[in-house]
């Protein structure tokens, strides 16, 4: 297996040099809002994948489930931030996708209001609780927790779906007790101030005994796409990982494209650019996707998530190949 992955990595490395300005096209998919908007922005409006001869046509999604159908219709060919439990979910229905990237940490606190009467997850039973809609990463990690380490089942609380500006809009409302937000958001909070119960990466270590640290997107790619021309996903990986790179380096850049073109106003874009690095990865190392697959065991066995996966549907070949890539 060693030899043959070897012999993948010369073989995509002689294709780069003898392709750089080979510009093929590529349809890449996100959601328009919470994490995914701010490092899709800057992706969007910077040159790194033209630079590393991609051609991409970008789909922008209001509902964070959307790109996973997209790819199941082929309406695109890639997409980022893709959520982690509707890969699980498309992929135990025989959709041919493959997992070939880690993108987002799960950087989510369950919080409640100042000065409410609840002060632990427990008390959550019964409760009105607002998260991203059913069907995504968050709500699957949030139901998982609750049950697992709360005794919480899914029909035990009230899912209260939406955006992270629609939630916290819920919360200064009252309309929901609780809510699992990003750290992102909480920090943008100025109307009201909020308590923390816990963290998805706290709770996650307790529920798993382990120090992993659970994701909620992923890069996901129809798999003739990967299959047939990794070395094209494996120069998208190449991009990923220079926008990610830049970002860290340029603050007033990141800042001023996520005003203009994101429309943020000048505090969000300079907290996101805060929480960069933390909502942020590109990674599909071994332990990365030893971590993807307890996931979805622990999914599967609190009832979260129905149906085995394929073996197959972790392909690492781009992110071994895009190491060749300087």
């Amino acid at each position: 297996m060693k030899n043959v992955l070897k012999a993948a990595v010369l073989a995509a490395g002689a294709f780069f040099a003898l392709n750089s300005s080979a510009a093929e096209k590529v349809r890449i998919g996100y959601w328009s809002s919470g994490v995914s908007l701010g490092y899709g922005t800057v992706l969007e409006n910077k040159d790194f994948l033209a630079k590393r001869g991609i051609d991409a046509e970008f789909v922008h999604f209001p509902d964070v489930n959307a790109p996973i159908k997209a790819l199941a219709a082929g309406s695109i060919d890639l997409a980022f931030g893709a959520p982690l439990a509707g890969v699980f979910s498309s992929a135990s229905e025989g959709v041919p996708i493959k997992i070939f990237a880690a993108t987002q940490p799960a950087d989510v606190q369950f919080v409640v209001p100042q000065g409410s009467p609840i002060t632990s997850l427990d008390q959550l039973k019964g409760k009105k609780v607002g998260m991203s809609p059913a069907g995504s990463s968050v709500a699957v990690i949030a139901a998982t927790l609750l049950q697992g380490n709360n005794h919480i089942g899914p029909n035990d609380f009230q899912l209260i779906g939406g955006n992270e500006s629609r939630l916290a809009q819920f919360l200064v409302q009252k309309q929901v007790n609780a809510a699992a937000l990003r750290s992102l958001t909480i920090e943008q909070l100025d109307e009201l101030k909020v308590t923390s119960l816990g963290s998805f990466a706290d709770e996650w270590k307790k529920l798993t005994h382990s120090e992993a640290v659970p994701y909620i997107g992923v890069g996901a790619v129809r798999s003739q796409l990967i299959e047939q021309h990794p070395e094209t996903v494996a120069r998208v990986v190449a991009a990923l990982r220079d926008t990610l790179a830049w970002g860290k380096d340029h603050r007033q850049e990141v800042v001023t494209l996520l005003q203009q073109k994101a429309n943020l106003p000048q505090r969000d874009a300079e907290i996101y650019f805060s929480r960069w690095d933390s909502m942020n990865r590109i990674t599909f190392e071994p332990a990365d996707i030893d971590t993807l697959k307890r996931q979805h065991q622990v999914f599967v066995a609190n009832g979260t998530v129905k149906g085995d996966v394929p073996d197959n549907l972790y392909d690492s070949a781009a992110w071994q190949a895009a190491k060749s890539i300087k």
